[in-house]
């Protein structure tokens, strides 16, 4: 319930006035039935119980009774009249006010008053001359006291609410529903901050007092702070996000600008004109939870670290599952734990598989202007030699190569070159022209075209990679492409035959040298049509399908190997 502060001392001012000035009384209480009587005792309800002689107010009531008693004589009716003015104009500041000890606002209202005083000095001098008519000289005080004191008292005063938390006065405002906006908005983000409802637990408590206007507020200046110190699990630092999410918090903007600068220093050099960051990498002086991350080292380790998140790869022809692992840093049972629905004997391309793809915390963006000499290739002039096959060749005469001076400003993202843009480009020395002599005779059938066919026409059934067979993964360094028993084996490309005969798991193998490091195995045959030494062209039937050796059915075991070392054959059959 509201209180209203209001003076204590107001019977004790009444029995003085009643023992100080009986004729007064006695005057007051003749005349009381009659209109100015009742109205003279409305004035004396208003104005009792209102503060001392001393206050400009008080000196304001003593000159209406001089120059009512100057007017008719202190004894008059009118003088004791300008008597009981005095007294109740004694003192128009609360007692609210004074228990408060705000003895000052005598001094924030004394220029007012010394004004509306000498307004009343200039009435007398007026009032004088019309000291012969009584009647109206009364009425003309006891209204002009009545209007001088109520609105100096409404022009300085008003009434507000005294707002006490925890036994602590915040100030006085005009509404009490404006703390309980602030209350309910540090509700609000506390709770947005913790990750669970919080309430304010304070002891909040409303007074009504009587204030002057000008320290009356339509809020409480500090109170969002004050409560928010009151909550343990909430601190107000230098907040940082990266992309909107809080990885730490630090106690100055200049340690945010460290940090940053420190994180960068791995890629910045004498060279470097500029740096930046992709991430939204934000500080904000604000409330944040407790438990968020606060040493300085350990928040510039999380940064400067790598972070996991979810990606896609669609398989390209060719792939297989132990190059897709090996390519994007994974091991192959956690990419097959990654799709439990792929089939590894059967990837296809445009498959689709989930990976788990590690990328820097922050990316550093850096700009290098850089000079260096760059080597101008030759041109070359190529002439016919009908001494070598088509598609031969060889240099005749050596070009040299030409030199510029170059000026460049080279993008970087963690290091890694991305872009670079050419700002001066000097030639120092022109390059010389080289002569290549080129091959015009028809290759003849056997000689290898550099290119690959088919060797059979069927379904893949297992393909170039880590496979499960006979109950365990096993490297397959070739392809299977299944096919009726019998079914005639062609040579991929012309070569010279180097193996021709039974080879262990492979069966009945043919192996075709192809003479520029490429060889090819045809495995499993059913029968050999081939010796080693014969050379075979394109296309030409070197074997039959069959399952001979380690083995699960009818299929052509194709391989291709570069230098002795197995390759995907996908990525050479068209």
């Amino acid at each position: 319930m509201d209180e209203l502060l209001i003076p204590s001392n107001r019977t004790a001012k009444m029995k003085h006035e009643e023992q100080a000035d009986p004729p007064a009384r006695e005057s007051t209480q003749a005349g009381k039935s009659s209109p100015l009587g009742r109205f003279g005792d409305r004035v004396h309800q208003i104005t009792a119980g209102l503060m001392g002689s001393d206050s400009p107010l008080g000196r304001l009531g003593g000159k209406v009774h001089q120059i009512a008693a100057g007017l008719t004589g202190s004894n008059s009716p009118l003088g004791r009249f300008g008597g009981k003015v005095h007294r109740t104009v004694a003192g128009l500041v609360p007692d609210a006010l004074r228990r408060e000890g705000r003895t000052k606002d005598k001094a924030s209202v004394s220029a007012g008053m010394e004004e509306l005083i000498g307004s009343v000095e200039h009435a007398a001098v007026s009032l004088r001359t019309v000291a012969r008519k009584p009647a109206v000289i009364p009425v003309f005080l006891l209204i002009a006291s009545l209007c001088i004191a109520g609105g100096v008292f409404q022009t300085v005063y008003t009434t507000g609410y005294q707002v006490t938390v925890n036994g602590t006065k915040m100030g006085v405002v005009s509404d009490s529903a404006s703390v309980e906006t602030v209350v309910q908005a540090v509700e609000d983000r506390a709770s947005a901050i913790l990750g669970y409802d919080y309430t304010v637990d304070a002891d909040i408590q409303f007074n009504r007092v009587v204030v002057e206007k000008t320290k009356l507020s339509s809020s409480v200046s500090g109170l969002d702070t004050y409560l928010f110190s009151q909550i343990g699990e909430v601190m107000k630092r230098y907040v940082i996000t990266v992309d909107g999410v809080v990885v730490g918090a630090l106690d100055s903007q200049s340690q945010y600008d460290e940090l940053l600068d420190q994180i960068a220093s791995a890629y910045v050099d004498e060279n470097t004109k500029s740096y930046s960051f992709s991430e939204d990498i934000e500080v904000n002086y604000d409330y944040v939870s407790a438990s968020v991350l606060q040493d300085y080292d350990q928040i510039k380790t999380l940064l400067t670290s790598s972070r996991v998140e979810a990606a896609t790869y669609v398989v390209q022809e060719g792939d297989t599952y132990y190059d897709i692992a090996y390519e994007n840093s994974m091991s192959l049972s956690d990419l097959m734990a990654l799709n439990p629905q792929a089939d590894i004997d059967s990837l296809h391309p445009d498959d689709v598989l989930n990976l788990n793809a590690s990328v820097p915390y922050v990316t550093v963006n850096t700009v290098e202007n850089v000079s260096y000499t760059e080597n101008i290739a030759c041109p070359v002039e190529e002439v016919d030699d009908a001494s070598m096959y088509v598609g031969d060749s060889k240099v005749v005469t050596q070009g040299v190569e030409g030199q510029a001076e170059v000026n460049a400003d080279v993008n970087y993202v963690n290091g890694v070159e991305t872009t670079r843009t050419v700002l001066t480009y000097t030639v120092t020395s022109e390059p010389t022209t080289q002569v290549v002599a080129v091959g015009t005779t028809e290759r003849p059938t056997w000689v290898a075209t550099g290119s690959f066919r088919w060797p059979v026409s069927g379904n893949i059934t297992s393909y170039f990679g880590y496979r499960s067979i006979f109950g365990s993964y096993s490297y397959h360094s070739g392809i299977d492409i299944a096919t009726s028993y019998g079914t005639a084996i062609a040579a991929a490309d012309g070569g010279t035959v180097v193996w021709s005969g039974y080879k262990g798991s492979y069966g009945n193998l043919v192996i075709i040298d192809h003479g520029n490091g490429y060889k090819s195995y045809y495995g499993h045959c059913s029968s050999l049509l081939v010796s080693v030494g014969d050379k075979v062209y394109k296309g030409q039937t070197i074997a039959r399908v069959g399952s001979t050796g380690r083995s699960t059915g009818n299929h052509c075991h194709f391989e291709v190997r570069y230098n002795d070392s197995a390759v995907n054959p996908l990525n050479y059959l068209p």
